[in-house]
């Protein structure tokens, strides 16, 4: 199999998920990478879902049979050949020309998960239309008409999996948006325009490419028919309150779709409990990226509690990850699959599909490598038997601040930690 000269550039120049970030950053104009990096008030839950992990350490097993070594993993009775997915982010097609339509591309061509985004600014219909985005995720108000039609808008897509974000009742105190001059609606003007000209890459490959060829975006997948654009205060998402929205709207969902539904946006345990009684599929344990409530612990905290409390449902992660080591802690705490955001994001503004295929290729090897190391040939073999926590404490006891408590109906070995 031969290398292109664009692999090989690639190659050269990225050699982590970090090295896409450094990229995009000095391609976007500082509102757009502000918008896509920052958390919310300290970042104290940003960091945290990042020091999480350096929290644990490996204890890997040697003289193993790793030869026959596979990243493919089965989720709802799919095998997929990847671990991991591509997360949903709003308005992604503002930093990446048609991103939506690249991460469809580029999870097809690799055989992985992506789920759009309901403040996407693509027509999920179109999206649908590349033949991998079966996914959808929505923000949705408590108003069962509006709940309604978006479900069967999406069902008439052909999606056959419906997420539900429940953890952005309102929106979160995103100060460093304000700072940067990142507000919706955008306003054109002297700070804007010269923020273009400075990056004319996002200019020319992005901005005036978007508005020659497809007009002022919108956002085209919120309800049921299409919102306002991106310039306009009608049909702002920032000014949408989901405050109304209760479990017995979760329960109208269910009722009404027929295919897989899952929330996003779970940490509490007891919120686990209560998904599985409402009959939802799955859960994706998730802080929204550190995005909404400042000082909400890490999902990977969380985690274990999730999974303790989740029966038979499936128990995504999505949260931090930029390293194939911190995928395989996921996996280790019961993570049956995973999802990332901004690395995809960043692959996309700074190399379109080649940067969001080398991305995952990236993670993949780094995947395959470290399960040779750790003794174990799939991510599903991971467990916390495979980790420490620094400072010497057996694994099974290092709880994140308390002593684990076995809860009914847990799926062995993984205990909670309350």
């Amino acid at each position: 199999m031969t290398t292109s000269k664009q692999e090989q550039r690639l190659q050269r120049r990225y050699l982590s998920l970090d090295d896409f970030e450094a990229a995009a950053r000095r391609r976007l104009p500082r509102i757009l990478y502000g918008y896509i990096s920052g958390g919310v008030e300290t970042d104290a839950s940003l960091r945290d879902n990042r020091d999480a992990f350096a929290e644990w350490g490996f204890l890997p097993r040697v003289l193993k049979d790793v030869a026959q070594r596979s990243t493919a993993t089965s989720l709802f009775g799919q095998t997929h050949a990847l671990p991991f997915g591509i997360a949903p982010m709003g308005a992604s097609a503002m930093s990446g020309y048609r991103a939506d339509l690249v991460y469809a591309r580029a999870a097809k061509e690799l055989g992985m998960p992506m789920i759009l985004s309901g403040a996407s600014l693509i027509r999920l219909e179109e999206v649908q239309a590349v033949g991998a985005a079966s996914w959808y995720q929505a923000y949705l108000p408590g108003d069962p008409a509006k709940i309604g039609a978006l479900v069967d808008r999406v069902a008439r897509a052909g999606y056959d999996t419906f997420v539900l974000t429940v953890d952005v009742q309102v929106p979160g105190n995103r100060e460093n948006n304000f700072r940067n001059g990142y507000r919706l609606p955008l306003r054109p003007g002297p700070r804007l325009a010269w923020q273009g000209l400075t990056h004319p890459r996002w200019l020319f490959g992005t901005g005036l490419r978007t508005l020659l060829r497809h007009g002022v975006p919108h956002f085209e997948n919120m309800e049921a028919t299409r919102s306002g654009p991106v310039l306009s205060a009608r049909g702002n998402p920032a000014d949408w309150t989901r405050a109304d929205l209760t479990w017995a709207h979760v329960a109208e969902i269910r009722a009404r779709w027929q295919g897989r539904f899952l929330l996003k946006g779970i940490l509490a345990a007891e919120d686990a409990h209560i998904a599985r009684e409402h009959g939802v599929d799955g859960v994706i344990v998730s802080n929204h990226g550190g995005r909404q409530l400042d000082g909400t612990i890490s999902p990977l905290r969380a985690l274990p509690g999730v999974v303790a409390a989740a029966g038979d449902m499936a128990v995504i992660y999505d949260g931090g990850i930029r390293r194939g080591s911190d995928l395989l802690k996921a996996y280790a705490f019961g993570a049956q699959f995973v999802f990332l955001a901004r690395p995809f994001l960043y692959a996309a503004a700074a190399e379109g599909l080649a940067g969001v295929r080398h991305a995952a290729r990236l993670l993949q090897a780094e995947i395959t490598r470290n399960m040779a190391m750790l003794g174990i040939i799939r991510p599903a073999e991971m467990t916390p038997a495979l980790l420490m926590r620094l400072g010497g404490r057996d694994p099974d006891r290092a709880s994140f601040g308390a002593d684990p408590v076995l809860v009914e109906g847990a799926r062995a070995p993984v205990r909670a930690y309350p």
